[in-house]
């Protein structure tokens, strides 16, 4: 391991180790169970560690595993900074809360995406005004429901992928694809028909912590997206919004604006034409709350391998021995998706590791200068 990372998808590991440093720096704890078993057969959960006082009216918040995978850098993180913050007062009226694995499922399966195949970066939409429609993702989506990981239809499958990237280039089916669709639950990207476990979960907690909160910054930890060894720091929603303004001041030209909405595009690697983010879910639960609402993004491999491995691990789901973590194909391509996710290369760990860093330090140092939102 460097700098704490784990070198394979372990969730008993990682949660212990963020629970044992939760605990040495004296946080509140509570936990989330998860209907389902991990393939163990242990009981999977969302935690919950709170340090500082209950009644702060200023908190920086940190999430790890919305997307289950890249949850192994998010909780290394999360436990490394509570180690470093035993012992040491924070500042006035100020809490830190780190919700720890969101997706625990998606952790401990070795998965992207959570139980019900939903990228919970899709899911958070209003599914009673009908869910977004994504009229480009129909003529993929046989791209992604081939039975064969290698032979005939995968073959097939494969000129039409070549056919696509020619037609709109890797930067347009990734648009089109990384937009999400929520008429598939079989396909890539899948959105949901209904709020996921993890959705309703976080909800609960944002109740149950943050409602009283008068200021806030808060970080969803992920990786994939970007050059590698770059860690971005990003505020994405829908609109610009009020916090924005002193975000630019704390964080200067080290942050990223992106706003997303259909027919939106980035060269981030970030889909901007997505809905259902967490972070703008966040800024519409706490509209009584000057939040700063940010994202860190750590670069990891070309789009092309990214978008292989993603194929490989939805064949697995769809078609292959999934459920069987002992067999060597089920090993091969989850070893792979780790390592997409979270690079062994000591260097990119390192930097992954200090830039997170950096963004809670100057984070926490500017939290109590964060003016609370006027009356309207």
């Amino acid at each position: 391991m460097t700098q704490g990372f784990p070198d394979s998808a372990d969730y008993s590991l990682v949660r212990d180790r963020f629970l044992n440093a939760a605990q040495a720096a004296g946080a509140a704890l509570s936990t989330h169970s998860h209907p389902l078993p991990g393939p163990a057969g242990e009981t999977l959960r969302t935690d919950v560690a709170w340090l500082g006082d209950p009644r702060a009216r200023r908190v920086l918040f940190i999430i790890s595993g919305t997307h289950g995978v890249e949850g192994y850098y998010g909780s290394t993180c999360q436990s490394n900074w509570l180690q470093q913050l035993k012992g040491r007062p924070l500042p006035g009226d100020v809490a830190v809360m780190m919700v720890h694995l969101i997706n625990p499922w998606g952790a401990a399966w070795c998965r992207r995406v959570t139980e019900d195949n939903v990228d919970l970066n899709r899911n958070y939409v209003d599914f009673a005004a009908g869910p977004p429609r994504n009229e480009g993702y129909e003529g993929l989506h046989e791209i992604y429901t081939c039975r064969d990981l290698d032979g005939p239809e995968r073959r097939r499958a494969d000129a039409l992928l070549e056919k696509a990237v020619a037609t709109h280039g890797w930067r347009g089916l990734h648009d089109i694809t990384g937009a999400g669709q929520y008429a598939h639950a079989d396909g890539l990207f899948y959105g949901g028909r209904e709020p996921s476990w993890s959705r309703r979960t976080l909800q609960r907690i944002v109740e149950q912590h943050l409602g009283h909160a008068e200021a806030a910054i808060g970080f969803d930890l992920h990786t994939g997206a970007g050059e590698f060894g770059h860690p971005m720091l990003m505020a994405i929603a829908q609109a610009p919004y009020p916090a924005l303004e002193p975000a630019r001041s704390i964080f200067g030209p080290w942050l990223y604006t992106l706003f997303t909405g259909k027919g939106r595009s980035s060269d981030t690697g970030v889909a901007a034409g997505a809905t259902g983010y967490t972070s703008q879910a966040l800024l519409d639960a706490l509209p009584r709350t000057a939040l700063l609402q940010l994202v860190i993004e750590c670069g990891t491999y070309d789009p092309v391998a990214m978008h292989r491995s993603l194929r490989d691990d939805h064949w697995l789901h769809l078609h292959g021995p999934h459920a069987d973590p002992a067999d060597p194909v089920t090993r091969a391509i989850k070893r792979e998706l780790f390592e997409r996710f979270l690079p062994a290369d000591g260097d990119w760990r390192e930097i992954a590791w200090r830039r997170s860093w950096h963004a809670f330090e100057r984070a926490l140092a500017a939290l109590p200068t964060l003016a609370p939102p006027q009356p309207r």
